[in-house]
């Protein structure tokens, strides 16, 4: 039977995803009433400008006090939509003190202070979720905590920024330069007038901290996630690739060691086999590749960003907290009982693909293998060409520890027949 009394939301911004959480909620207000077993009221929505006109929402509902609005104390739900540390650390926390279950899709927050948040949702047991703080309308986090909780995952690797994807396919099929492919993800919408969180891979950094924590049931911090743009890749980076049957990826890694005693997490281009599932992933799309003991390889894709994508996210963790409210219980909280170390990147063995502008002369292969022997770097494959005094090489190495790899760069620099290293790029996914 269906309770009467709604359950209250409360909405702390309406931007493209808050305006889309409120329409959503009026146009299948009866599906979301049946579906939990109770009516969905919006109780309150926080902006900063408060005269502005949104379309299907009550301006009496609009305030600019959300401290105000999440201590009211008959409030069920708040949904945090705002971004950013403060003022939404604040407000959640707020929030939670004064009654309220929390759904947000904060992923620099989470990333940050995810721990503390969760602390404080269990004291007041309360619920905090956040399916739509990493891959946008894909089912990630939930399949992750509840459907693989009897798994273990080893790895996870993905495409989690839309706008990076978009940049790097255009430069992969056309050809264009770096910049010609972010103006025309900047004209079509999918770039930030100041694309630095995407582009640097920040944004990918903090959702990758957030799968780590989730993956391996240990408490993973933005800092502990080593990052690296995206804007140095060259078209000369994907004449490379597509020589070797490969394009380039802006990737999200998440690994367990091979001892099961340590995890890694970082973001960094890097070349993928064009028969890898990722390596289709096209335009703004996002995609997480996840290998577990028991299930094997798994695939989650879709869109990863804007209002629509986004707000589905959100109103499922809506039902799905509104039906812990009405049942008197919580879902799934912080798992960090496994408290792995997080390892640095020095640690983290892989593939590499390093381009050297060197002398053309007799005995220069000879003194660049040297190198890699004497820092234990083994090579797989070299490709050299040049005229003129000046060539290129380019080594592809087997598996090795970024340190060593670090290392053989470094000793590299120091050879007077070395011009310059032109381009370093891991190759991952085989």
């Amino acid at each position: 039977m269906m309770r009467t009394r709604p359950l209250k939301v409360a909405l702390l911004g309406c931007g493209v995803v808050g305006s889309e959480v409120a329409r959503i909620m009026t146009t299948h207000a009866d599906d979301l009433a049946a579906r939990i077993g109770a009516p969905v009221e919006l109780a309150g929505v926080a902006v900063r400008r408060p005269d502005r006109v949104r379309e299907g929402i009550d301006q009496a509902l609009v305030t600019t006090d959300a401290t105000g609005l999440v201590k009211r104390g008959d409030i069920d739900v708040v949904v945090e939509v705002i971004g950013g540390i403060e003022p939404a650390r604040t407000l959640i926390t707020t929030a939670f003190e004064h009654g309220a279950s929390v759904v947000s899709a904060n992923k620099a927050l989470l990333a940050q202070d995810g721990a503390a948040l969760h602390a404080v949702a269990e004291e007041n047991d309360k619920d905090l979720y956040y399916e739509a703080a990493v891959a946008g309308a894909i089912p990630l986090i939930r399949p992750l905590r509840e459907s693989l909780a009897g798994d273990k995952i080893n790895r996870v690797m993905g495409i989690v920024n839309g706008t990076t994807n978009f940049i790097l396919d255009k430069m992969d099929s056309t050809g264009a330069g770096y910049q010609e492919a972010l103006d025309e993800a900047t004209a079509l919408g999918y770039a930030e007038a100041d694309p630095t969180a995407d582009v640097e891979g920040f944004d990918a950094a903090a959702k990758a901290a957030i799968l780590a924590g989730i993956a391996f049931h240990t408490r993973v911090r933005l800092d502990d996630v080593y990052r690296e743009g995206m804007t140095e890749v060259t078209a000369a980076d994907f004449a490379s690739a597509k020589e070797m049957g490969c394009t380039i990826k802006l990737l999200a890694i998440c690994e367990r060691a091979a001892d099961g005693a340590s995890v890694t997490a970082r973001v960094h281009p890097a070349m993928i086999p064009l028969n890898h599932p990722l390596a289709s992933v096209r335009g703004a799309y996002n995609a997480v590749f996840v290998e577990s003991d028991a299930a094997g390889q798994l695939m989650f894709y879709g869109p990863g960003a804007g209002g629509s994508p986004t707000a589905s996210a959100v109103l499922g963790d809506l039902v799905a907290v509104c039906r812990n409210r009405l049942s008197g219980a919580t879902g799934p909280g912080e798992s960090a009982y496994a408290d792995l170390t997080v390892s640095p990147m020095g640690d983290v063995v892989t593939r590499y693909h390093i381009s050297l502008d060197v002398a053309d002369k007799p005995g220069v292969l000879a003194q660049v293998a040297t190198v890699f022997a004497e820092h234990g770097v083994s090579i797989d494959t070299v490709r050299q060409s040049g005229k003129d005094g000046e060539a290129s090489l380019v080594v592809v190495t087997h598996r090795a520890s970024d340190a060593a790899l670090t290392g053989t760069v470094e000793a590299l620099r120091k050879l007077d027949t070395v011009r310059g290293v032109a381009s370093i790029m891991r190759v991952e996914g085989e």
